[in-house]
């Protein structure tokens, strides 16, 4: 393992003013966007939209610092017969791929998952480095819920979590580690950041223990943020506030960055929460995004499966980009919002 490579690609992914484009929905995932936008999910229109976002010039080499793929992406060309991973790099940002497999049932803890996929990673993470995948991910998902979290559920996730970490950097490959309180629920944002906490815990526990170089890892964590269905939904100071007390109180000045997903909230939220934890300021590591949907709903909506809508489409992904870089520097305001428009 060569550390300082590693440490060197992780400083790249949450280098001042970009962040990471979550890429890597499943079939199921990217199929109902698809079906919300009236486009038919096949394998050439999924490629088709992809290539319209790693073709997006200014957000890709402005904004954006790697782009997690997903298995399918990864193999793909685009019409032009370039491989997809070329269009990444040549835009100057950086290929990753997500490996977990998904998740399914634990045994003995109703309502409660366990993620898959560390079968033969090993041999995987080789062939994914191969094809220029310098970045990784693997996500565990704890629901807050009656009775649970339970200790076992944590456990076991933050186990898998570290010895997938453990395998990536063994392929000299950075993981990014995605333990996600989903928000769910009726709970409250101190509900959020009491199981957060434990969560995060385990999880550096866990990643001690297996020996994984902190240096060369980036964490993925969820905000507090209120569950969707509470009657008290915390306003962005509240949540910029206890999202970075509980990150201090949990996540060693080591890791070189934290990037956020943006969980189910809206585009404007997930931003202007960014924003307002960096202005907080006085931070350990980088704090930037690693949004799915939040990057991408808009431009979904504006290209709607059309090939005259593709510089639309990139507009509208150009511009999320830029208001997330914002806000990655703390130095996003609602006005900007639209005076891009």
């Amino acid at each position: 393992m060569n550390l300082a490579e590693l440490n060197k690609i992780a400083r790249a992914m949450t280098a001042p003013g970009k962040g990471l484009l979550a890429a890597d929905e499943s079939g199921g995932t990217i199929k109902k966007r698809f079906d919300a936008i009236g486009v038919e999910s096949t394998e050439d229109s999924r490629r088709d939209y992809r290539e319209m976002l790693f073709r997006s010039r200014e957000a890709m080499s402005s904004y954006i610092s790697g782009v997690i793929l997903y298995d399918e992406t990864i193999w793909q060309n685009a019409k032009d017969g370039t491989p997809l991973v070329r269009l990444i790099e040549e835009a100057g940002a950086i290929p990753g791929i997500k490996v977990d497999e998904g998740t399914q049932a634990l045994p003995n803890c109703p309502g409660e998952l366990i993620t898959a996929g560390l079968d033969k990673l090993a041999e995987r993470l080789a062939k994914y480095y191969d094809r220029g995948a310098r970045f990784a991910k693997w996500r565990a998902v704890i629901d807050i819920g009656a009775g649970i979290p339970s200790m076992t559920a944590i456990s076991v996730n933050a186990h898998a979590l570290a010895r997938y970490a453990a395998l990536c950097q063994a392929a000299q490959i950075v993981p990014i580690v995605e333990p996600e309180v989903l928000m769910d629920g009726d709970h409250d944002i101190d509900r959020c950041v009491e199981v957060t906490q434990r969560v995060l815990n385990k999880t550096f526990q866990e990643l001690r223990l297996q020996r994984v170089a902190l240096e060369g890892m980036i964490l993925k964590p969820n905000m507090a943020v209120s569950g969707k269905k509470s009657k008290t939904q915390a306003g962005v100071a509240e949540v910029a506030e206890k999202t970075v007390r509980m990150l201090k109180n949990c996540v060693p000045a080591s890791v070189p960055g934290i990037a956020f997903l943006s969980g189910g909230q809206s585009d404007k939220d997930a931003t202007a929460h960014l924003d307002a934890m960096n202005r907080i300021g006085g931070l350990p590591w980088a704090l930037t995004f690693s949004y799915g949907r939040a990057l991408q709903a808009a431009p979904q909506k504006a290209w709607s499966g059309k090939s005259d809508n593709v510089p639309v489409g990139q507009q509208a992904f150009t511009h999320r980009a830029h208001m997330n870089s914002l806000a990655s520097k703390g130095e996003w305001t609602p006005d900007q919002e639209q005076k891009a428009l």
